[in-house]
């Protein structure tokens, strides 16, 4: 199967000069816990609600003010369309992500996420293997 037949294809995408505030309020929107974050429509990065806490918030920065380039995870794994399900999961895991911005043409068309491949009874078993990966305890500081 591939990633076009089970992305969600209405993403929604900030500016990297955006202020960390908007990203929260349309986070809070939209009930989502990443936006992907564009210069024209190339994706640069990824903003996610624990880079705010940890970046901005927990050091005491004014989100009214801080920029999203700031905070945000640059160089973000990307896929295409076009690539399989199982290979997406396997970036998904080695990358200890949810999300996965899917670009084509160099433009963002979508997302594939770990909710979307779990619905996919077919699929489940990428899903439970990426979930196993992502969400291994990190070594305390």
């Amino acid at each position: 199967m591939k990633v076009k037949d089970i992305m969600t294809k209405s993403v929604i995408s900030l500016d990297s000069n955006d202020t960390v505030q908007k990203a929260a309020s349309i986070m809070s929107e939209h009930n989502i816990g990443s936006v992907p974050v564009c210069e024209s429509s190339n994706v640069i990065g990824i903003i996610t609600d624990r880079d705010i806490a940890l970046r901005c918030v927990a050091e005491g920065k004014d989100c009214k003010n801080q920029s999203v380039r700031d905070i945000m995870s640059s160089n973000p794994a990307i896929g295409t369309p076009d690539m399989d399900v199982q290979d997406a999961s396997r970036i998904m895991s080695e990358r200890q992500i949810r999300r996965l911005p899917i670009v084509e043409n160099n433009s963002l068309v979508g997302v594939v996420s770990l909710g979307d491949i779990a619905v996919d009874p077919k699929l489940n078993n990428q899903a439970e293997q990426a979930l196993s990966s992502i969400s291994e305890p990190s070594t305390p500081r």
